[in-house]
């Protein structure tokens, strides 16, 4: 069974408000400040900063929430912030200083994973929690910075989602610490192509800030709002049945990190896209399976931008999944358990290094037949060398492949530009590939940057996804003068050169 093909109308729409608006709001400024007063009071890994955020953050909407579902319910509903937890409310925090404000934020933190009514979600948040905003004065204005922000929704757009996104674009201050987040247009356009429904299973293996399982219910939501209400840049979902949208908030999206301070990043992502029941789990699926068996759970839709060029022990690698592989290569191993965890007529869409498009090895090469011979790959999207600056500058390709059925054909597409610089800044430019992608999916079609190649020719060359050994040749004629033309030109500059010559050297001896 075919996915049916992603509405393009929707795809150009993928952001939940349209960022002029978010920008306009004051949130980007506000976010600004907390980072400054952070660095400036001595809190200097923008890991920690958005960490300390997030606890925050949180602490606040979920007072907010526990008093709106209060008013509604009125004595039925219990309430979250009473008997003993009442002091760790929202309010009672904006109005202390000093040590009185440190020790009541740093007990709230430290306790919260005990909170009854909290989500699983929600006690891993705070799992092992601490406060690291030392200062004061410095604890003091984050507290208020947070207290002032306007997160309630305007003109029916809510902005927090966008906050918190532009809040994780921080992390690109931290490339010493090793995170990378994946770009979020480059998610946005594999998401499109692998266009998930209602209804399906979607898993990240390695969620990161959850970028993927996000940009996939936006996208559900774009696909289930009426078309009007689309073009005035919202995104509600109005389309969707009851039953599916109790599937979509608790039973859609699963996603594991090895990373416990990504997952507990992720988790508030979440939280803040109306998806706080998510299953988010902190462990690393390479070494650890679904009770002990095998592959265990099946996914419909599988995204994954896992890490690159690492090496797992052998030792702690599942045994089920190195079958016949024998490899420690991070990036094989999750390509293979992705593959191992799809469904019959399962579809993906990894980000790969090039490596593993012709990669030499034993395990490289038969990781490749096997995805060539279980999986449909319908498409190898090669993305710019720059596109995860300032973080690297490997090259990497985004693969789209279906589970149940051999591949009888390869559609490449070589992206040159993504609508923003190659370099470290990655500032806009007018330069964008990815438009003529989504327009050429479809119908798989062939142009300047596109061509299909059959299967047949990709095994005769050892199951090489390289793509740069089937791009189309493409020749010029170039009308050119007959040689006996040629010649007589040269043999006429030659005279008037020997011409030339002599009559300088007569000059020349006249004024002797």
């Amino acid at each position: 069974m075919r996915s049916p093909p992603a509405n393009s109308d929707s795809v150009s729409q993928l952001s939940i408000s349209p960022q002029s608006n978010f920008f306009s709001s004051g949130l980007r400024q506000k976010v600004d400040q907390l980072m400054n007063i952070l660095w400036a009071g001595g809190v200097n890994n923008p890991m920690d900063s958005i960490e300390q955020i997030s606890y925050l953050l949180f602490l606040r909407l979920l007072t907010e929430k526990d008093e709106a579902l209060a008013a509604l319910g009125g004595k039925k509903y219990d309430r979250i912030f009473s008997g003993k937890w009442s002091r760790y409310a929202w309010g009672n925090f904006v109005t202390l200083t000093g040590d009185n404000l440190f020790n009541a934020i740093r007990d709230a933190i430290e306790s919260f994973h005990e909170l009854p009514g909290l989500t699983g979600t929600g006690k891993l948040l705070f799992s092992r929690a601490t406060l690291k905003i030392y200062d004061r004065p410095t604890l003091r204005a984050v507290v208020q910075g947070v207290h002032e922000m306007d997160l309630a929704a305007h003109e029916g757009h809510d902005f927090k989602g966008d906050m918190y996104e532009y809040l994780l674009s921080k992390l690109s201050m931290s490339g010493t610490n090793g995170q990378f987040r994946s770009p979020r247009h480059i998610i946005t356009m594999i998401v499109a192509l692998v266009n998930p429904q209602p209804g399906q299973r979607i898993c990240d293996p390695a969620c990161g800030t959850a970028g993927f399982l996000i940009a996939a219910f936006v996208y559900i939501l774009l696909q289930n709002t009426k078309l009007a209400d689309r073009r005035r840049g919202q995104s509600d979902g109005s389309m969707l049945k009851p039953a599916q949208w109790k599937f979509l908030e608790e039973q859609a999206f699963t996603g594991f990190d090895n990373d416990a301070n990504m997952v507990k990043i992720a988790i508030l992502n979440l939280y803040l896209h109306q998806l706080e029941r998510a299953d988010l789990q902190h462990f690393n699926p390479l070494n650890t399976g679904f009770g002990g068996v095998y592959p265990g759970v099946l996914f419909d839709i599988i995204f994954a931008n896992p890490p690159f060029s690492g090496k797992v022990q052998e030792e702690s690698i599942l045994a089920d999944l190195n079958y016949k592989l024998d490899t420690r290569a991070t990036e094989l191993l999750f390509l293979k358990w992705i593959i191992d965890h799809l469904t019959k007529d399962g579809r993906a869409g990894v980000i790969v290094p090039n490596g593993v498009l012709f990669g030499s090895t034993n395990a490289a090469t038969a990781l490749r037949e096997l995805l060539l011979t279980e999986c449909d790959l319908q498409a190898v999207i090669s993305l710019p060398s720059g596109v995860f600056k300032p973080y690297a500058g490997v090259a990497t390709a985004a693969l789209i492949f279906q589970k149940g059925k051999p591949t009888q054909s390869v559609w490449f597409y070589d992206i040159t530009a993504d609508g923003f610089s190659l370099d470290d800044k990655r500032t806009p430019i007018e330069a964008n590939d990815i438009p003529d992608v989504l327009a050429k999916w479809p119908s798989r079609e062939e142009g300047p940057n596109s061509y299909r190649v059959p299967i047949e020719r990709i095994k005769e060359n050892e199951w090489s996804l390289a793509a740069g050994r089937y791009k189309p040749v493409t020749t010029e004629a170039v009308a050119h003068d007959a040689p006996a033309d040629i010649l007589g030109d040269v043999l006429k500059l030659e005279k008037e050169i020997v011409r030339r010559g002599d009559a300088l050297l007569t000059h020349i001896g006249s004024k002797k």
